[in-house]
């Protein structure tokens, strides 16, 4: 695991098109911003692991599922 230090408004890339702002920092919460293609899925680690496990359960990895769990999680 990289481990790096940034400040409010820095940033770093990852890749060419990826890249992680720190927004604020609040006590122990840190607000990122993330600029990243729309084809690159950006999820929380806790809605990625919803997604995986249903997809484990349906027994298939086919993207429309994994949009389709994404839909469900976010209220939309």
């Amino acid at each position: 695991m990289l481990v790096l230090t940034r400040r409010r408004d820095e940033s770093i890339v990852i890749g060419d098109e990826i890249e992680v702002r720190v927004r604020s920092v609040a006590g122990e919460t840190v607000k990122l911003g993330i600029e990243a293609p729309r084809e690159i899925p950006v999820f929380r680690k806790e809605v990625y692991l919803e997604i995986q496990q249903q997809r484990r359960e349906a027994g298939s990895s086919a993207p429309e599922e994994v949009n389709e769990a994404l839909k469900r999680l976010s209220g939309d």
